[in-house]
């Protein structure tokens, strides 16, 4: 297996385990989990939101992250912010949606700390 397929491979689970997190802790707290996909369908964005008409906040959303060629983090970060904006939060809520969202995503985030996460 080449290293570039690997590392595609890891980065897709990565990807994977940070959305069921977010999934997971969004309902824990009373919120839906939208649906997130990578990469957007928007050309040249890191992060792009579609909220799809006559539903509620959430599931009727899409959060598209671009992991191609980025760290970690900002993936993760990008991820969060899309939680967030999905659902329209403002302070303090968003600040306490955010913090249990870090929380919950710290392990995955340390995980890829210790080496270069970015996708050729």
């Amino acid at each position: 297996m080449s290293s570039a397929h690997s590392s595609d491979r890891s980065t897709a689970l990565d990807f994977a385990s940070a959305v069921r997190v977010i999934g997971a802790t969004l309902q824990r707290m009373g919120f839906s989990a939208p649906v997130f996909r990578s990469p957007p369908r928007i050309v040249g964005v890191d992060r792009s939101i579609r909220r799809r008409t006559g539903e509620g906040a959430g599931a009727s959303a899409v959060v598209a992250v671009r992991v191609k060629d980025r760290p970690w983090p900002a993936v993760v970060a990008d991820l969060v912010e899309g939680a967030v904006a999905v659902h329209s939060l403002m302070s303090p809520e968003a600040d306490r949606v955010r913090a249990a969202l870090w929380a919950e995503l710290e392990p995955i985030c340390a995980a890829g700390a210790t080496t270069d996460r970015r996708v050729a």
